[in-house]
């Protein structure tokens, strides 16, 4: 992944309370990796209330959040951050069917996961209601190379809009952080997706078998980004 979009995603788990990004390359690639911490700071302060202005309230703990679910639920469990409102939240599994996971929140807002990989909203407003495409099986199996990805949007009027992109699929360095209670190891992969103007930067975070631990993805031009780590697999 290029340093930027390393950076943006490093950004985005210091919200969700992953411990910072690092590489047993770190010493080699100073630029890169030195710079990580410095750089998911402002990203934190602004999901945090930091800045000129104080926060209102302390901001949600993300290691409280998960140790509370955990004690609550048996389920799979997952934490998600929705960039567009700032909110975090914990879901639950509620149904699996033909490797498609259901994950919701106790607001009755769900995501829906194939291995990891969203492919469906309910209950946020402009829903994505599905994703075609064969980027998924390179980002599982952690190789480089050109895809195809397909979002689909219900539309007001009831008419199905499909949205193609092209894809770069890039692998980058490994990197090991515990979160919940359980320790990961995993190698970065990115997924660049342009249609005309319009420009998706995807982050993953894949071990060897093909699990997506923390991840960020984009849902659509109202959503934005939402942020993933697993509580529970």
């Amino acid at each position: 992944m290029t340093t930027g979009r390393i950076w943006q995603f490093c950004a985005a788990l210091a919200v969700l309370g992953v411990a910072g990004c690092g590489s047993d390359r770190a010493a080699d690639e100073p630029s890169i990796y030195g710079a990580l911490k410095d750089a998911a700071a402002p990203a934190l302060a602004r999901a945090t209330g930091g800045g000129e202005a104080p926060a209102p309230a302390a901001p949600p703990n993300p290691d409280q959040m998960a140790a509370r679910a955990l004690a609550a639920n048996p389920a799979p469990l997952i934490l998600a951050g929705l960039e567009s409102s700032g909110a975090t939240q914990v879901m639950a599994m509620t149904g699996e069917n033909a490797g498609m996971r259901s994950y919701m929140s106790p607001n009755m807002q769900a995501l829906i996961l194939r291995g990891g990989i969203l492919t469906g909203t309910k209950g946020l407003g402009h829903d994505l209601s599905v994703v075609d495409g064969d980027s998924p099986s390179l980002i599982r199996a952690r190789r480089a190379g050109q895809a195809t990805r397909i979002h689909r949007y219900i539309s007001g009027d009831g008419v199905e809009r499909p949205l193609p992109m092209t894809c770069n699929v890039t692998v980058g360095g490994a990197k090991s952080f515990a979160f919940a209670g359980r320790s990961w190891t995993a190698t970065q992969v990115g997924e660049s997706c342009r249609s005309g103007a319009l420009t998706v930067e995807n982050s993953y975070l894949v071990t060897a078998d093909g699990q997506i631990p923390v991840s960020r993805q984009w849902i659509g031009q109202q959503l934005g980004y939402v942020t993933l780590q697993t509580i529970r697999p």
